[in-house]
């Protein structure tokens, strides 16, 4: 299981034509919490590009918890990670969420994984690492046609991820 906590921020209407004004501070409000199974075997692709070793990592369910979003996490989602020869994971995931009121919302996340050889290899080996050892850092976009989450159609949300194991 990977936990992942996401916040996300919105960007705010300014006049930025107008020397005057300074440009809006960044914020962020805690989204929740999502927390993702990766219980089925991982598809190693190998090198497939000069990028690195394609791997694809099947999202097999999980939920979400947290004061902007609760739901549940389907079985149809995968990471279509690629792993460079230094060790940097580049994430591109893809999946479905069921919010509590059974609407349904699509997710996509990018980011980056790595950290030193040996943290690296303790997470790979499935070890409880903690995660400020490494870094694991998400940016989330969502599509919905829900008028309830229509707002998440126009918010990035950002996050810090750990695997964590049972």
């Amino acid at each position: 299981m990977t936990t992942l906590t996401f916040s996300h921020a919105l960007a705010s209407e300014s006049d930025a034509g107008h020397a005057e004004f300074e440009p809006p501070k960044p914020g962020l409000t805690y989204m929740g919490r999502f927390s993702v199974d990766l219980t089925a075997p991982i598809w190693e692709l190998g090198k497939t590009s000069d990028a690195g070793k394609r791997r694809i990592i099947p999202i097999t369910g999980g939920n979400i918890k947290g004061p902007l979003v609760n739901g549940e996490i389907l079985n149809n989602g995968a990471d279509w990670q690629v792993v460079t020869s230094d060790g940097l994971a580049v994430i591109d995931t893809r999946y479905l969420l069921k919010m509590d009121d059974g609407e349904l919302v699509y997710l996509q996340t990018k980011g980056l994984r790595y950290g030193p050889a040996d943290v690296m290899a303790d997470v790979a080996k499935g070890k409880p690492v903690d995660p400020n050892k490494y870094y694991f850092r998400l940016y989330m976009t969502f599509e919905t046609t829900s008028a309830k989450y229509a707002w998440l159609n126009r918010a990035m949300a950002v996050g810090y991820a750990r695997a964590a194991y049972r």
